[in-house]
């Protein structure tokens, strides 16, 4: 994030108002609410995972073992597990949102 200085960007009366609360300090402004967006929206990490754990998936039920799976996706076994035995309704509801 970069900083930028209030008496750039506000309005005389707007910057008076606000040193009434706060004095040469620095203040985080959020975004409007509804304007945040999830976890790997952006860069598209969220539907990648999601496309790799339903080939894990896939993968498991025709007959994969573990072993061969974390060594393919080189994840961890536990990791692995996490991913199989992960309720079903759950995946599929994320990929719908």
């Amino acid at each position: 994030m970069k900083y930028v200085n209030a008496d750039v960007i506000f309005p005389e009366e707007l910057l008076k108002e606000i040193q009434k609360y706060i004095h040469g300090g620095m203040v985080y402004i959020p975004k409007p609410e509804g304007t945040r967006k999830s976890w790997g929206e952006n860069s598209g990490s969220r539907v990648y995972l999601q496309e790799r754990n339903l080939d894990i998936r896939r993968k498991y039920a025709e007959g994969s073992t573990i072993v061969q799976l974390a060594e393919q996706f080189c994840l961890s076994s536990d990791s692995i597990k996490k991913i199989i035995y992960t309720k079903k309704v759950n995946a599929t509801r994320s990929l719908r949102s």
